[in-house]
């Protein structure tokens, strides 16, 4: 059972490989739920970390249909993150009617070869789980990031046990969302072949002095703390599932 963790800093690549995960997503724009990282931290992760890095690819926040320009966007970011030496990407494009879109994620699929691709969790907002799982195949990417369609992993355990016996080898499943060390056993005896968490934890940041009433983030977290993957918690999971 691989644990990978989701890391936007040096500090919780470090985390993760000195926890015994298998495997980190990379990325950026914390607040907007993870955009492609940029390039020093790319390279500096490469620098120091020996597992696998896949890299997020995802030029924006909000919604998975992208423009010409901004498919563009996301085949320079893929360009450099093999130029980097990433080992994958991870990405996904849907339809308006949120259907995945094989054509175009396909070709960013054969675009970033031999990099292995991970569908991450616009999985998740398809309206039909077992026609998106045979399009992710058809596809070919490696596997698909999922909750199970539901706010966490565990609440979707009942479509992640279905989706692991349906892909039948074709793809692996990855439960992600509100995994830690208490729910990954009932997840891994669903039959999911990894598991995918941040292992979230906060600490103050250096800075002291902070004007009243003034924020630059503007919602929780804010400038005051530094978010970070705990090594405690990542060691915790691996031991359940090791």
């Amino acid at each position: 059972m691989t644990i990978e963790v989701c890391a936007y800093s040096l500090e919780s690549c470090i985390n993760a490989q000195a926890g015994g995960a298998g495997r980190i997503e990379l990325c950026g724009g914390l607040g907007e739920g993870g955009t492609t990282p940029s390039a020093g931290l790319i390279e500096i992760v490469k620098q120091h970390i020996d597992i696998s890095v896949y890299v997020m690819i995802r030029p924006r926040g909000g919604d998975f249909v992208y423009d010409f320009f901004e498919e563009e966007i996301m085949r320079k970011d893929i360009d450099l993150a093999k130029k980097l030496g990433a080992n994958g990407v991870v990405l996904g494009v849907l339809t308006a009617d949120g259907q995945v879109d094989v054509a175009r994620t396909k070709a960013l699929v054969d675009y970033a070869a031999p990099m292995k691709v991970t569908f991450h969790r616009a999985f998740d907002l398809t309206p039909d789980p077992h026609k998106a799982l045979k399009a992710v195949i058809a596809t070919g990417a490696e596997r698909i990031l999922t909750s199970g369609q539901q706010p966490t992993a565990p609440q979707g355990i009942e479509l992640l046990a279905s989706l692991s016996k349906a892909a039948n080898g074709a793809i692996e499943i990855m439960a992600g969302g509100g995994v830690n060390a208490g729910n990954a056993a009932e997840l891994a005896a669903a039959g999911v072949h990894s598991l995918h968490l941040t292992a979230k934890a906060f600490r103050p940041g250096r800075q002291k002095y902070f004007p009243e009433n003034i924020s630059m983030a503007g919602e929780s977290p804010d400038e005051r703390s530094v978010l970070y993957s705990d090594l405690g918690l990542i060691e915790a999971i691996v031991q359940v599932v090791s």
